[in-house]
Formats: structure tokens, C-alpha cells, sequence
């Protein structure tokens, strides 16, 4: 799809660049959803997938960290990176992650940081599904 979208000058924007929050590196195992919160029924959100996904997190945090920026505007500035037409727009309601997000236009990740990321995501098997079984079923995925 990328080169397609490249050779026909189309614009990408990435939806959920922050896996519906777990790449804020604020959510836990011990986070609880409220029932009216759409993570609270998505199985990627599983304490038990939350617990096998932590690792990809710990590189992130660490990552932002050693940065001084947050794990948020790490995911947001190696979305941002991978393609000049590549545009992630995060949801937000908070005015203070609008300003933490829209600060990740300015991060510059080298590109041994870029490749060191690739890496680690190459490592991982992400466990759980995007959606339920139900709510997958009605896109055909």
C-alpha cells in the first residue's frame, strides 16, 4: 500500500497512532476501564495481553526517557518518520496531551533510534486482538 500511496502522491494518516492510549505509557495491568470506555471490551486490553505487550512499552518509556520527551511523542515522531506524507493525528479531549502531541513535531529521532525501534517491533508478537470478535467481523478482519 505504501508504495502505492507514495507513486500516487496520497496522503496517509494513521489511525490510533497511540494504540488507543497503551503507547502513552500510562496505562497498566491494573488500569480499569469504565464500561462505557470502548478498551474495556477490546482484547488487546486484557490484563494478560497488557502483561505480554509490556515489553515493546518498556523500550518505548526507556527510549523516551533517555530523550527527555514522553513515550507518546516517541510513538507519534517514528509514525511521523517513516514517510513525509505519513501524518498521524492522535484523539485526544485533554488540552495538555493536544500540547504534549502536537510537541512531537518538533522530536528528531536519529536513525540508529529509528532502526533500534524497527528492531525491537520486529521482536514482538503482539498479543491479543485489535477488536472483538464481533466488531472485527463486521470489517471482514
Amino acid at each position: 500500500m505504501i508504495p502505492t500511496l507514495e507513486e500516487l502522491n496520497i496522503g496517509l494518516v494513521p489511525f490510533s497512532p497511540l494504540g488507543k492510549g497503551f503507547l502513552t505509557g500510562t496505562i497498566n495491568t491494573d488500569t480499569a476501564f469504565a464500561k462505557n470506555d470502548f478498551r474495556s471490551i477490546v482484547p488487546r486490553f486484557s490484563k494478560e495481553n497488557m502483561e505480554a505487550n509490556q515489553k515493546f512499552l518498556n523500550f518505548v518509556k526507556n527510549l523516551a526517557k533517555q530523550k527527555n520527551i514522553t513515550p507518546s511523542q516517541i510513538a507519534l515522531a517514528w509514525v511521523s518518520s517513516q514517510k513525509p506524507f505519513i501524518v498521524p493525528i492522535p484523539g485526544t479531549t485533554k488540552i495538555d496531551r493536544l500540547e504534549e502531541n502536537i510537541k512531537s513535531a518538533e522530536v528528531k529521532l536519529t536513525e540508529q533510534e529509528i532502526q533500534n525501534i524497527n528492531n525491537e517491533i520486529a521482536k514482538i508478537e503482539i498479543s491479543g486482538d485489535r477488536y472483538p470478535a464481533e466488531l472485527a467481523a463486521r470489517v471482514g478482519r
